[in-house]
């Protein structure tokens, strides 16, 4: 599904991840591409923040702000209790729709 500023459908597509949509969130364009970029970066496997960074191409604090988020709703969450935090997907996050 892809979506102009205004809220229109535009032409091109734009791969949305089906677990990008969040039930306790307003699901804004820029937020559901973010959280596809970093649920993508997870699915190749469990990852501390700065490398999530580097892959998906988004600031740190852009990246903790929708992690914070995906473990809300359940999603991904975090691995160990000691500093670096390791992220990685959930049994719900691994689930594809199709």
């Amino acid at each position: 599904m892809t979506f102009s500023d205004r809220g229109r459908p535009q032409t091109s597509k734009i791969y949305i991840h089906p677990k990008a949509y969040l039930t306790f969130k307003r699901n804004v364009q820029k937020g559901l591409l973010a959280r596809t970029k970093i649920i993508q970066s997870l699915e190749a496997g469990r990852r501390k923040l700065p490398e999530i960074c580097k892959e998906s191409k988004l600031t740190y604090y852009c990246v903790r702000y929708h992690l914070k988020s995906l473990v809300k709703e359940d999603i991904v969450n975090r691995t160990t209790n000691n500093r670096p935090f390791i992220w990685s997907l959930t049994g719900k996050g691994q689930q594809k729709l199709f």
